[in-house]
């Protein structure tokens, strides 16, 4: 059974390393970087130069997964053929799509041309790079940061801007970088519980950060966005560095005439996370438009693509025994959200519909343990 995974980020990875070598089971792993990157962690990357990458051949030991490093440029379902872009067309039985998603500017005029993205690590060295420029000697333009959408990823690394502006203000003896947190729904954090959200924004406000909540983005320019608020006044704001994490997308890489999509550009799927009319086509994390039994759409975080991924390798074993599938059930173990240095926010879901919130050092001592016992999963 000749399978092909596309793509290392976090479903990839967890598909390709939960794997043991099965007879009639034969498994390639493509992605363009040698290298599998924490993209929960980029905006330590950002902030404070942090190495988020680990190399993934040494991941696959014992596996049975060979690695290609190469680009996909579409895949044709009805043909079951991966096309790259260096032209080589590869056959597949069974295919597991998790090629994550790319930036959603929702046609917002000029922002895809003016703003900078945090999605790979190349992002984060940009912005890191843009950071010490601004506290060196003889720099002249404005320092001022606009972080457009106040989610998981605008919030984490806004705070991690704002402390790393606090450490080189206080290495060179020049005032901070000016923060601007924009966010075109009512509050930032929307998924958070509510106290540990005013405890997020408390956090926020103690930083100096200024948060625009109710209000869009309407159009970016070089140096600049205007921001429209419920009422349609607009206002402009100067910023050296823009940064948008308001939206994202699933890939468009797959073709065929039956496919049924989601939400967001992705691809509906079964209970077995099969692309609906493409049973030898697993899709997972960020491509997919995934439902629980109880129809709940299933969030499309790491946590869940890491679950999906280990699901689906299973999945993809019992297949080559000739063994049925068996469906997927998401669960939360819970999530913490950094809000630089020591300081987090977060819950555990415990059993029973229990949850434990947590604050400051004991949110950020969790929000490690995560990324550590991912570590581990996939080592």
């Amino acid at each position: 059974m000749k399978t092909i995974i596309l793509g290392a980020g976090y479903g990839g990875m967890a598909t390709a390393t939960a794997l043991k070598p099965t007879e009639n089971l034969d498994v390639l792993l493509i992605d363009q970087r040698p290298y599998h990157t924490y993209y929960t962690l980029l905006h330590e990357a950002a902030g404070h130069g942090k190495t988020v990458t680990t190399p993934i051949q040494p991941l696959l030991q014992g596996t049975g997964v060979e690695y290609e490093q190469a680009s996909v440029d579409h895949v044709d379902l009805d043909a079951r053929a991966v096309h790259l872009k260096d032209g080589r067309v590869l056959d597949y039985d069974k295919l597991v799509v998790s090629m994550g998603s790319e930036t959603n500017f929702y046609g917002i005029k000029g922002l895809q041309e003016n703003a900078d993205v945090l999605k790979e690590i190349e992002d984060a060295e940009k912005i890191y790079d843009w950071v010490n420029k601004a506290f060196e000697p003889g720099y002249t333009g404005s320092r001022d940061v606009i972080i457009g959408g106040a989610g998981l990823t605008g919030t984490e690394l806004i705070t991690e801007l704002a402390q790393r502006s606090e450490e080189l203000s206080f290495k060179t003896g020049l005032p901070g970088l000016k923060l601007y947190l924009v966010e075109a729904g009512p509050t930032v954090l929307p998924t958070v519980d509510e106290k540990l959200r005013e405890r997020a924004i408390g956090v926020l406000k103690d930083y100096g950060i200024e948060i625009l909540t109710s209000h869009k983005i309407v159009e970016a320019a070089s140096g600049s966005v205007t921001v429209e608020n419920q009422a349609g006044a607009r206002r402009q704001i100067e910023g050296g560095k823009i940064v948008w994490t308001g939206g994202i997308r699933a890939r468009n890489l797959l073709r065929g005439e039956q496919i049924v999509g989601g939400p967001g550009n992705r691809i509906k799927v079964d209970q077995t996370l099969q692309a609906q009319n493409y049973p030898d086509v697993f899709v997972i994390g960020d491509m997919a438009a995934a439902n629980a039994s109880d129809g709940a759409p299933v969030p499309s975080t790491a946590q869940h693509a890491g679950q999906e991924g280990r699901h689906t390798a299973a999945n993809l074993m019992r297949l080559a025994r000739g063994e049925a599938l068996e469906p997927y059930e998401p669960y939360s173990q819970g999530e913490f959200v950094s809000l630089g240095g020591l300081m987090a926010v977060g819950a555990i879901n415990l059993p029973g519909d229990y949850r434990l919130a947590l604050t400051g050092v004991a949110a950020h001592i969790m929000k490690i343990a995560t990324h550590v016992r991912w570590e581990l999963n996939i080592k």
